[in-house]
């Protein structure tokens, strides 16, 4: 008898064997007794942990088809618990369904060696408080309104209003000094970067280094104890506060691969429970689309089937729809397919019908780039919009070009009369706005990767110095064109993006792959360019009260060159701006006047009043 064999029976406690019948798979406790259960479709023996602070108990479980399952009397919400195999015993396995944990993953090497103990190693899963609601309410946001693109962390870890103990947190966004600043920058939804646990890539902590971005999840449903220690009763009351604001929430999801990462990387919970769930070639090799060392399979109905799952969980607490990560692996099986079931299965969906699908539509895997090839009901990043609105700025593109992104894209979303492009000038990757006419090119030494890592192309430009700079000249040059891209922002046709920080010259010193730089992420609230803060809140508000948010202004608009002539073929060519004349629905006799004139480096909007984009 194997000594693993041996303390297996010995820790086994009372359980009872339940009936083999269909069940949802986690952790659900029901009256005096909680029933378990997991997907492991290659184990030959799946064990329960039960954990009383250092005490550990066995229960066996019995196999139902692909899943094995136990119910054991006694047991509610707050037990600690986690899965073992015979595929390696000494590695203990996260519930892929939990909701909760009882602290964050941090990378060990002993994680991906097989054979080493890593009960102390991983997180516990914590058997959820029952909660039932009602229909999850309708989204508040709608695609004619502000996104606003933030790091949970970053946001507040230096905020002056917020409370030492909640700054970094979700808890935080619900602060009345933070939801007044969404509310004065007209905020329609907030988009947070990844709330899931995540694990730090094994290549960081000797750097000394941590992954301030999240977009390394290992579990999708549990959410991150150092961001949301209040687990999901915090992210409700969050959200719910920010609602009776007006204000909705997005999550950015991860779905493409999870922090297991390759061959070598940790053991956690999908590689010991569910290998089959990551894409593999046919000599079974991991394919790597993602770029992180795994890719999930959606060509397998589980792993789609917990993808609605988490998708619907965070549908009941109230969020208003999902921006996915490299969303091209959702509908890769191997090739991209428009018509893919994942989408399909979104769109019968009784709750996530209704909520807002937003794809980021490339990754590195073959057919990668499918920028507005999404279903119609799916809006998109698009970086055509921030290249071509960036070259028109650095003084390269052509005044039609810009026309055409500020019209919607209408040679990338065709057909309709609303646009899916959700515009933006900077995001979370890629350099910070203000960095983006600073740097000409990346700074990422301190990432530790000899400044190989990050987009080595990026459209950016430095005004004649790198870096900061006490130059009067290059100063002012600096603040016009982040002005004029922010302007011609608010000014396009579409659904507008804006990163947390962007709007008062956040500043990641030139790094523009900042997902390893903690410290570089928190927003200096004490030292922000307030006239700039100022100047954003004012373009959002015009847009808000005019015909630019309304998606079908393109019928009406009056394009005029200059010297306020009716455009023609001819005057498009060579020209360094326009002018673009939109009636006013609401108001009839007003017009809004939209003039970009590269020349003097300038965007005018003008209405009732006027906003130009110099300071």
């Amino acid at each position: 008898m194997t000594s693993a064999l041996a303390r297996f029976r010995r820790r086994v406690g009372d359980y009872f064997w339940p009936p083999v019948v269909p069940g949802t798979l986690g952790a659900h406790p029901v009256e005096g007794r909680t029933h378990f259960a997991v997907r492991a479709p290659d184990a030959t023996r799946v064990t329960l942990c039960l954990f009383d602070g250092d005490t550990e108990r066995w229960v066996p479980m019995v196999r139902a088809g692909d899943q094995w399952q136990a119910d054991v009397p006694g047991i509610g919400p707050g037990q600690h618990y986690g899965y073992r195999t015979d595929a390696d015993f000494r590695k203990l396995l996260v519930d892929p369904y939990a909701l909760e944990l009882d602290r964050r993953y941090a990378y060990d090497p002993a994680l991906g060696q097989p054979g080493i103990d890593t009960t102390a190693l991983v997180p516990k899963a914590i058997v959820p408080v029952p909660w039932q609601d009602g229909p999850p309410p309708p989204p508040l946001f709608t695609p004619d309104g502000l996104i606003y693109e933030l790091n949970v962390r970053g946001f507040t870890m230096l905020h002056p209003d917020v409370p030492p103990e909640q700054r970094g947190t979700v808890a935080a966004l619900a602060h009345p000094a933070v939801v007044a600043h969404f509310r004065r920058l007209g905020v329609a939804a907030i988009e947070l970067m990844p709330i899931v646990a995540w694990i730090d890539e094994r290549h960081l902590p000797p750097l000394g280094l941590i992954n301030a971005w999240g977009y390394n999840p290992v579990t999708p449903m549990a959410l991150d104890p150092r961001l949301c220690p209040g687990g999901i009763d915090e992210l409700r009351t969050t959200i719910a506060t920010l609602r009776e604001n007006g204000i909705g929430v997005l999550l950015d999801l991860v779905f493409n691969h999870t922090g297991e990462s390759d061959g070598s990387g940790p053991t956690l919970s999908f590689r010991g429970l569910d290998p089959t769930t990551y894409a593999r070639t046919p000599d079974g090799a991991l394919v790597n689309d993602s770029g992180c060392g795994n890719t999930l399979d959606f060509a397998r109905a589980h792993v789609r089937q917990i993808t609605l799952d988490t998708l619907r969980h965070f549908a009941r607490l109230g969020v208003d729809g999902f921006r996915f990560d490299l969303a091209p692996v959702l509908a890769r099986g191997p090739s991209f397919d428009a018509a893919a079931p994942i989408f399909a299965e979104i769109a019968a969906d009784p709750i996530l019908s209704t909520r807002v699908m937003i794809a980021e539509p490339w990754d590195i895997g073959p057919g990668g780039y499918q920028l507005g090839h999404f279903p119609p009901t799916w809006l998109e990043w698009n970086d055509r919009y921030r290249d071509d609105v960036r070259r028109f700025w650095r003084g390269e593109g052509e005044a039609g070009t810009l026309a055409t992104r500020i019209a919607g894209s209408s040679d990338v979303f065709r057909g309709g009369d609303a646009t899916r492009s959700i515009n933006f000038v900077a995001a979370h990757d890629g350099f910070a706005l203000a960095d983006v006419v600073a740097y000409a090119t990346r700074h990422n030494e301190a990432n530790g990767e000899n400044n190989r890592d990050g987009h080595g192309g990026e459209v950016a430009w430095n005004g004649g110095e790198e870096g900061p700079t006490t130059d009067p000249a290059i100063r002012a040059r600096r603040d016009a064109d982040v002005r004029a891209l922010l302007a011609t922002l608010f000014a396009s046709r579409g659904t507008p993006m804006l990163t947390a920080g962007d709007e008062f010259g956040r500043t990641q010193r030139g790094n523009n792959n900042a997902y390893c730089q903690d410290e570089l992420s928190w927003l200096d609230w004490q030292n922000r360019d307030t006239a700039l803060e100022d100047y954003v809140a004012r373009l959002s508000a015009l847009r808000r009260a005019g015909p630019l948010a309304a998606q079908t202004w393109l019928e009406a608009a009056d394009w005029r060159d200059l010297a306020d002539r009716p455009m023609t073929p001819e005057r498009w060519q060579g020209a360094h701006g326009f002018l673009l004349r939109l009636p006013d629905p609401a108001e009839p006799t007003e017009t809004l006047f939209l003039r970009i004139d590269r020349g003097e480096r300038r965007v005018t909007l003008a209405r009732a009043t006027l906003l130009e984009s110099r300071p």
